[in-house]
C-alpha cells in the first residue's frame, strides 16, 4: 500500500434506516486527487443484500441523510451555490432535491419527528456583524470564559448553536421554522420524543458554563415550551435518546469531577434517566465498557439500547438491556463498528452497520435475524488494488507483570528490517483493527510497504481494557506508559528480521508528546524521532489550546507547579538525535506555539531539528486534510526515515 493509495480508503458516515427496515442509506467520502479535495455522495442499498448497493445522489458535498419514518424522503446535507450546507429534501418517488433551510452558517443533523411532518436540527446562530464579511471588518471580541474556540471551527463564542424546528414540505419552510432555544448557550444532540411531544438535547446553561466540561439533559415542546433539565451537574453527556415507551431517556456520559473537570482516562458509559424526573439518571454499563470514539452514538430498541463498546483493538456492538444487566454482542471479531442505525420490525430488529477492519476503511452491512449481509465493496478495491500486508497481533509482559496487546506490520523480505514505534494519540483510545480513524493501521501499512517493520500496541492508560487499565496513568502519564510503550517495543525486537539497531520513534497528538517524551529520556534506544501535532509545554498548552485547561489539569494534575516536570520542553537539553516536529498552522488543539517552542529549544542547542509547517490545516491534517498535504506528509516522514534509518 503507498501513500497515494488514500483515494482507496473511503470514510462512510452514519448510515439511515428506512422505517421498515429495507433500505439503509449512507454518506460516502472519498479523496480526489486529481482536484485535491474531497467528493461526498450518497449510497442506497437493500438490507436483505438482494442487489448491490447504487449510487443514489452525485454530491459531490452531500452528507447526514436521514429517512422519513415512512420511508417516503430522504433529508440531507448539502452546499447551496457559494454557501454553506443545509437542509435538502429528496422525494424517494422521484423528483430532484430542495433546500428547506438558510442559515447564514448552515445547518446540522436533520432529525424525523416520528410522523414525517416535522424535522429538527441545530443551527449556529451569528452576533450582529458576525461572519457577513472580512474577518479583518469585524468589531473585537470580548472573551469571558476559558472555551471559546474549536479546532476545525474557530470562535464559537459568537455564534452559539441552537435548536430549530422546521415544516420541510411548507411553501416557505423559513416562515415555517421556529427556532426552539436562545441564550448564549450552545446546544446539541436533538432527539424527538416517540409521541412527537418533546424534544431532548444536551446543553451548558448552568452558571460558569464555558469555563467547564459540564453540560446536561434538557427536554421542552417542538416550540421551546416547558424546557426543564432532567440532570444536574457533574457529567459530560450526549447522545439522548428516548426509549419506545418514551417515558427514558437514554444517554452517554462521563462522571466528573468535584470541579466539573475530566478525568481522560474514565469510560464514557451508558445512563438512564426517567423523563417526568422523579429520579436521578443512573449508569447501566459497567466501568469497563467504553464508548468507542469511533461511534460515539447510542440507540434504544425495544430490547435494550445499543451500544459501540471498544474492546481489545475491536469495536464491539452491544445491546444492553434496560436493566443494566449483561450486554449482549451483537456484532464482534476483529473489526469496528464505526457507525450504525437501527430499527424494530414485525420481522425483528434491523441493523445497518458501517464496519471496518485491518483491509477495510468501511463497508456497510446488515443484520437481520442474527444474519450479517455485506451491502456495499469499498474495502476490495483496497484489496484488490494493493497489497495488504497482514497486521499480526503479540504478546507483552511489562516489569510489573502486566500483559499488553500489541501488532507488528512487516515488510515482505526477510530483513532485518529497520524499526518505527508508531504511537497512538489520545491516550484514551485504542489502536486496533481498522484503517479509519485517530488511530487506524493505515500508516503502518504504508511504512510497512515502504521497508520499515512497524510495532503498534495500547499501554496502559488507553481505552478498550477496562477501566483499572486505562485509569493507571492518570497521575504521572509520561513516566508510566514509557514503561509500557518500551515493553512493547523489547518483545517485537525479539524477532530475528527486526534490527534493534535501526529503530526509530513516532507519533500524533499524544503520540507526538510521547516521542518527544522519549527522546528526551530514552534517546539513546533510538536513531530519530517524528513529534507531530504534540503538546510540548504544559503551561503554554493550558493558555493557547481550546480544550487546554481541561486537558492540563486531566492529565497532569491541577497543580500548575507539577506541569513543568511533566513537560517534554523541560528537558530539550537532554535531547541530542535527530527531530522532526510535524505541524498544522490552524491546529487549535495542540497549537503551532507548542511546536515552535520545542523546534527552538532544540535548535538554539544545536540538535538536528527540522519543523514542516502545514498552512490552512488543523489537528487533523492526517486524516482529513487536503490530499496533497497528505501526500506532502507522507513523502517527508519517508524521506525523514530514509535519511536516519
Amino acid at each position: 500500500m503507498k501513500f497515494t493509495d488514500i483515494d482507496l480508503l473511503p470514510v462512510l458516515g452514519k448510515p439511515t434506516l428506512s422505517g421498515d427496515g429495507r433500505f439503509a442509506a449512507v454518506a460516502v467520502t472519498r479523496p480526489d486527487l486529481a482536484a485535491d479535495g474531497y467528493v461526498s455522495e450518497l449510497w442506497l442499498a437493500e438490507t436483505d443484500g438482494s442487489r448491490p448497493a447504487r449510487l443514489l445522489t452525485r454530491g459531490p458535498h452531500d452528507a447526514a441523510p436521514a429517512f422519513s419514518p415512512d420511508g417516503r424522503h430522504l433529508a440531507f446535507l448539502r452546499p447551496v451555490p457559494g454557501g454553506p450546507g443545509q437542509i435538502h429534501l429528496l422525494p424517494l418517488d422521484g423528483g430532484d432535491a430542495r433546500p428547506v433551510t438558510s442559515h447564514p452558517i448552515g445547518a446540522g443533523q436533520p432529525v424525523w419527528s416520528p410522523d414525517s411532518t416535522r424535522l429538527a436540527y441545530m443551527a449556529r446562530v451569528p452576533a450582529p456583524g458576525r461572519y457577513t464579511g472580512a474577518p479583518h471588518t469585524e468589531a473585537p471580541r470580548r472573551i469571558t470564559t476559558l472555551r471559546y474556540w474549536a479546532d476545525g471551527f474557530g470562535f464559537t463564542v459568537d455564534r452559539p448553536r441552537h435548536l430549530f424546528v422546521t415544516d420541510p414540505f411548507a411553501d416557505d419552510p423559513a416562515a415555517a421554522t421556529v427556532q426552539v432555544t436562545d441564550g448564549d448557550f450552545d446546544h446539541a444532540d436533538v432527539s424527538w420524543s416517540p409521541d412527537g411531544r418533546l424534544l431532548a438535547f444536551t446543553a451548558a446553561r448552568h452558571q460558569g458554563a464555558g469555563d467547564d466540561l459540564r453540560n446536561d439533559l434538557w427536554v421542552c415542546a417542538p416550540d421551546g415550551t416547558g424546557l426543564r433539565a432532567l440532570t444536574g451537574g457533574g457529567l459530560i453527556l450526549g447522545c439522548p435518546r428516548f426509549a419506545p415507551d418514551g417515558a427514558t431517556l437514554c444517554f452517554a456520559a462521563e462522571p466528573l469531577d468535584e470541579n466539573n473537570n475530566a478525568y481522560a482516562t474514565m469510560s464514557y458509559g451508558l445512563w438512564s434517566a426517567p423523563v417526568d424526573g422523579s429520579a436521578p439518571a443512573r449508569r447501566l454499563t459497567h466501568e469497563d465498557y467504553h464508548l468507542s470514539f469511533a461511534s460515539q452514538m447510542i440507540h434504544p430498541v425495544a430490547d435494550g439500547v445499543l451500544f459501540a463498546a471498544d474492546h481489545r483493538g475491536e469495536v464491539h456492538l452491544l445491546l444492553v438491556p434496560y436493566d443494566g444487566s449483561t450486554p449482549t454482542p451483537l456484532i464482534t471479531g476483529a473489526r469496528q463498528v464505526n457507525a450504525y442505525a437501527a430499527v424494530d420490525t414485525p420481522d425483528g430488529l434491523t441493523v445497518a452497520a458501517v464496519v471496518s477492519s485491518a483491509t477495510s476503511a468501511g463497508d456497510l452491512l446488515s443484520l437481520r435475524a442474527g444474519e450479517e449481509h455485506l451491502l456495499t465493496g469499498f474495502g476490495d478495491r483496497l484489496t484488490q488494488q494493493t497489497d495488504v500486508l497482514p497486521v499480526e497481533e503479540f504478546t507483552a509482559t511489562t516489569q510489573d507483570g502486566y500483559d499488553l496487546q500489541g501488532w507488528i506490520v512487516r515488510p515482505r523480505g526477510e530483513g532485518p528490517h529497520p524499526v518505527l514505534l508508531q504511537i497512538k494519540g489520545g491516550p484514551y483510545t485504542q489502536f486496533g483493527y481498522t484503517l479509519n480513524g485517530p488511530a487506524a493501521l493505515d500508516e503502518a501499512l504504508v511504512y510497512a510497504s515502504a521497508g520499515y517493520a512497524v510495532v503498534l500496541g495500547n499501554p496502559r492508560g488507553c481505552s478498550g481494557y477496562g477501566q483499572e487499565h486505562g485509569m493507571h496513568v492518570v497521575d504521572d502519564l509520561a513516566r508510566k506508559t514509557a514503561p509500557d510503550l518500551l515493553a512493547l517495543l523489547d518483545t517485537a525486537l525479539e524477532a530475528p528480521d527486526l534490527d534493534g539497531s535501526r529503530v526509530g520513534v513516532m507519533g500524533g497528538s499524544f503520540g507526538g508528546y510521547m516521542s518527544a517524551w522519549m527522546a528526551a529520556h530514552h534517546g539513546a534506544r533510538f536513531r530519530a524521532f517524528i513529534g507531530e501535532r504534540g503538546l510540548y509545554a504544559v503551561d503554554s498548552y493550558a493558555a493557547s489550546s481550546d480544550d487546554g485547561v481541561n486537558v492540563a489539569i486531566a492529565l497532569y494534575g491541577a497543580d500548575p507547579a507539577r506541569w513543568a516536570e511533566k513537560s517534554p520542553l523541560t528537558y530539550a537539553d537532554s535531547i541530542t538525535k535527530p527531530v522532526l516536529i510535524i505541524q498544522s498552522d490552524e491546529d487549535r488543539h495542540c497549537p503551532m506555539e507548542q511546536a515552535q517552542r520545542l523546534f527552538v529549544a532544540l535548535k538554539t542547542r544545536g540538535v538536528p531539528v527540522e519543523l514542516l509547517l502545514f498552512p490552512g490545516e488543523g489537528h487533523d491534517l492526517s486524516r482529513s486534510g487536503l490530499p496533497s498535504h497528505r501526500i506532502a506528509r507522507f513523502e517527508a516522514v519517508l524521506e525523514w526515515w530514509d535519511r536516519h534509518l
